[in-house]
């Protein structure tokens, strides 16, 4: 597999003139672009700048509004529902974080569900946010029908992502960052672009049976829930990706199950919607709503170093704190660069020429 390395700033000016050429604003398109490069530095290359063809795709189509309206249309003093007017995710997100860490400086704690929205992107970078604040950050988002529920061979769930964020003192934040599926489907995405086989129990075709085919999902096919079958604890999977689907849209308005308005290309919204837009869910919780905020952050502390000398079964390994890998990722690329597989610069530099900016 080739890959080509470019610093973060050739990619962050490159990604900034995508969203400007869609119409976004500029302090639009510089926030879009942040949420997108944040994931690419920690690591997470299936949602980076390989998912703007996917942006452009959809606001080609109408389903991305560039100059959106994004308003709270419901609220109380710690909760609010968002309408994002079919804005970026990319934005929509941030700005509903924003509601959620304004209510929670006020009264502990905040939440924000969010309806007419699209893909917002990793769950991480919002989430962090509230961290930055001495807070928890909650998020979470729907996504498109791609998974089958245990026992089911229809696609009803998407990778349902959630994530949780905690401030820590000398050691940097503890944040679970998932998908509610065996594998998001980003990761299906490289492995055709590397022309390689899926692992067992990412995925099934058509028919219910499992299958190491990366193309199994355009072919008919399906992902799995997280612990990929029952005997493996696939229904614990469905009920968590059942959660935030709940959450994220039946909550706030927002289509959920397999009415959701598909990213990927191979799949078509609905033509019987039952809400608005893709849903997302967020919270922030202040530190200090429960106890001294440097408290916590001691503790968390001595909670990462004590699992980080866990006794192992291989002495060569130890246990990794969630997040861990991804603060790693971003220590490193933001001074050796960013890599990306070729057929990704390919199809940014196809993106370039047809929106007529410069390749990259």
């Amino acid at each position: 597999m080739t890959f080509h390395t470019f610093t973060e700033t050739r990619l962050r000016n490159f990604t900034r003139s995508v969203f400007l050429r869609m119409g976004c604003s500029a302090i639009d398109a510089d926030l879009a672009t942040d949420v997108l490069l944040r994931s690419d530095l920690r690591g997470i290359d299936s949602h980076g700048v390989a998912r703007l063809s996917g942006y452009i795709r959809l606001w080609e189509k109408e389903r991305i509004n560039a100059t959106p309206n994004i308003r709270v249309v419901h609220e109380t003093p710690t909760t609010a529902t968002v309408d994002g007017d079919a804005g970026l995710g990319l934005v929509v997100a941030p700005f509903a974080m924003k509601v959620a860490m304004e209510k929670a400086a006020i009264y502990g704690s905040g939440w924000v569900a969010v309806k007419n929205s699209n893909h917002f992107g990793i769950a991480g970078y919002h989430a962090l946010l509230a961290v930055e604040k001495d807070m928890i950050g909650i998020s979470m988002t729907n996504a498109s029908p791609l998974v089958a529920p245990t026992y089911a061979n229809e696609r009803l769930l998407g990778t349902n992502p959630m994530c949780y964020a905690f401030p820590a003192g000398k050691y940097p934040p503890v944040v679970v960052d998932m998908a509610t599926a065996a594998a998001a489907n980003g990761k299906l995405e490289i492995a055709q672009r590397a022309n390689l086989p899926i692992p067992e129990g990412w995925a099934q075709d058509k028919n219910g049976h499992g299958t190491t085919d990366p193309n199994a999902l355009k072919n008919g096919g399906s992902l799995l829930p997280l612990g990929s079958d029952k005997d493996h604890g696939s229904h614990k999977g469905y009920g968590l990706s059942a959660t935030v689907d709940i959450l994220t849209a039946v909550l706030s308005g927002a289509n959920y199950g397999p009415w959701v308005p598909p990213f990927v290309a191979f799949l078509e919204p609905s033509a019987n919607p039952v809400g608005e837009g893709l849903g997302h869910f967020f919270g922030a919780m202040r530190i200090d709503g429960f106890r001294p905020a440097q408290d916590f952050k001691d503790h968390l502390d001595n909670w990462i170093e004590r699992f980080q000398s866990a006794q192992t079964i291989d002495p060569a390994k130890r246990v990794i704190i969630p997040g861990e890998p991804e603060y790693a990722f971003e220590q490193e690329r933001k001074i050796a660069g960013i890599p990306l597989v070729e057929p990704v610069v390919n199809d940014l530099n196809e993106l370039a020429d047809k929106l007529q900016i410069s390749r990259l």
